[in-house]
C-alpha cells in the first residue's frame, strides 16, 4: 500500500519494524533511519524480510532529514527518536510534503518542560499542506486517548473523572534499569507532578503523592502520581472531564537509587566541566545504566495500563468504568527481541500508521489520537498482540 519511514533504532523502533514487518499489504517498503546506520541494519537483519532497507540521519538537521526523505519519498514519517527532535523532523516533513506521526510530545533539551504548544503550534501549516500529524501514538500517550475516546463515545454521555494507570510488574534482575531512554524518563519522574481539577491545573512536589492500587492479575502497587502530556490533550478535547491524572507504579530500590542520583547531581541537564570538557551528567549517566534494549532476555512479569474513568453513562445514570491491557515481558521477547514496555509502544505506532495509510486517520492539519474514530484502532490491537478488556462498574480505588 505505501512506503514508512521509520526514525530510530532503539527498542521502540525495533517493535515499529517487526510490527510493520507482518503487515505486508499495508506496509509495502520499510525504511529504518537512525543517526548509527548498523543499529538499522540489525534490526533489518533480524527481521530478515526484502522490503527493508536502512539508512543514517542526523535527526536534529533539518538538511539532512530533507535530503533523506527527498531521497526515499515515504508517504510516512514514523519519528521513534528523541522528543527533541520533533520539531526539527516536522519542518522536515513540511518541507518534503510528508505525513509525520509520532509517540512523544516535543521537549526542549535544556528544559523538562512537557506540554504540546509547540507541535499544535503546527497545525495551519499543516493543513495548509494537506499533510497529516499524528501526536503521541504509542501507549501513554497513545492508546490511553484511543482508550478514552473509545469509552467517550461507546459508554459515556459526560466524563468527569480520568485517572490513567501504568503498572510495571516486571523484574529484569537489574539493581537500576529504565525501561526505556533513560534520559527521558529520568527528567520525566523528577519533574514536578501535575493533575487537572476542576478547570486548573494544580502542582505536586515529585512523587509526592502515592497509593497503592490493584491491578488486574498483578496485584496490589505503590502508584505515584506524575504529569503525563496525554492530560492535556484529553481534558481540551473532553471538557465534561472535571479532574484527570495520570500513576506509575515505581518499586522502593528503584525509588531509592533515583534519590542518590538526584542528590549526587546525576540528574541534571545543564552542562558541567570535567575536565575541559562539558558534559551533562544525566547524558554521561544514560552512558553508563543498562540499555533499556538489552533488557528484554531476562525480563519477567507484565505491564498493565489503562484508563480509569468515571461519568454518566448514555441513560444518565452514574458509570465506573475501567479499560486495559496486560502485556508479558516474554511473549513480547519472543516476538520482538524486546520488552513489553518497547513493545506496548512500538505495537500502537504501527497501528496507528496503519490507520493512516487505510485512510481512516488521515485529515490535514495536527492531531492527537483521541481526536480520531478510535474503533478501527481498537479493533486491531488484540490483533495485533495487545487484547484489552473492559471492566464495568468496578471500585475503581482513585
Amino acid at each position: 500500500m505505501a512506503k514508512v519511514l521509520i526514525i530510530g533504532a532503539g527498542g521502540v523502533g525495533t517493535v515499529v519494524a517487526h510490527k510493520c514487518a507482518q503487515n505486508p499489504e499495508v506496509f509495502t517498503e520499510i525504511v529504518i533511519a537512525s543517526r548509527t546506520k548498523s543499529k538499522c541494519d540489525a534490526v533489518a537483519k533480524a527481521i530478515g524480510k526484502p522490503n527493508i532497507t536502512t539508512d543514517s540521519v542526523d535527526a536534529d538537521s533539518v538538511p539532512q532529514l530533507v535530503e533523506l526523505f527527498r531521497r526515499h519519498k515515504p508517504e510516512l514519517v514514523i519519528n521513534v527518536a528523541l522528543p527533541y527532535q520533533d520539531l526539527t523532523i516536522m519542518d522536515a516533513c513540511l518541507e518534503c510534503g510528508v505525513n509525520y506521526l509520532d509517540t512523544a510530545n516535543y521537549e526542549p533539551k535544556d528544559e523538562a518542560h512537557f506540554e504540546y504548544s509547540w507541535q499544535w503550534a503546527y497545525k495551519e501549516r499543516f493543513e495548509q499542506a494537506g499533510l497529516t500529524a499524528i501526536l503521541g501514538c504509542g501507549f501513554d500517550p497513545g492508546v490511553s486517548g484511543v482508550f478514552t475516546a473509545y469509552a467517550a463515545k461507546h459508554w459515556f454521555k459526560a466524563m468527569e473523572t480520568l485517572d490513567i494507570v501504568d503498572c510495571n510488574a516486571g523484574n529484569h534482575g537489574k539493581a537500576f534499569a529504565t525501561n526505556f531512554n533513560p534520559e527521558i524518563n529520568i527528567r520525566e519522574i523528577t519533574q514536578n507532578g501535575r493533575y487537572y481539577q476542576d478547570g486548573k491545573w494544580i502542582t505536586t512536589g515529585p512523587l509526592e503523592i502515592h497509593k497503592t492500587l490493584t491491578y488486574p492479575n498483578i496485584g496490589g502497587r505503590d502508584s505515584y502520581l506524575l504529569y503525563h502530556e496525554e492530560l492535556e490533550s484529553l481534558v481540551k478535547n473532553y471538557p465534561t472531564i472535571k479532574r484527570a491524572r495520570f500513576w506509575m507504579t515505581f518499586g522502593q530500590e528503584y525509588l531509592t537509587h533515583l534519590r542518590v542520583i538526584q542528590n549526587i547531581g546525576m540528574a541534571r541537564i545543564d552542562e558541567v566541566d570535567y575536565n575541559g570538557t562539558k558534559i551533562v551528567p544525566l547524558q554521561f549517566l544514560k552512558a553508563v545504566l543498562p540499555d533499556p534494549q538489552d533488557l528484554g532476555k531476562n525480563y519477567h512479569g507484565e505491564t498493565s495500563i489503562g484508563c480509569r474513568i468515571s461519568g454518566i453513562d448514555k441513560d444518565g445514570k452514574p458509570l465506573n468504568y475501567y479499560i486495559y491491557n496486560n502485556c508479558s515481558h516474554e511473549e513480547a521477547f519472543k516476538e520482538t527481541g524486546m520488552q513489553a514496555v518497547s513493545y506496548t509502544t512500538g505495537v500502537p505506532a504501527m497501528i496507528g500508521a496503519m490507520m493512516f495509510l487505510k485512510g481512516l486517520w488521515r485529515k490535514p492539519g495536527v492531531y492527537n489520537v483521541e481526536e480520531f474514530d478510535p474503533d478501527p484502532f481498537m479493533e486491531q490491537l488484540p490483533v495485533q498482540g495487545l487484547p484489552w478488556h473492559e471492566i464495568i462498574g468496578g471500585d475503581l480505588e482513585v
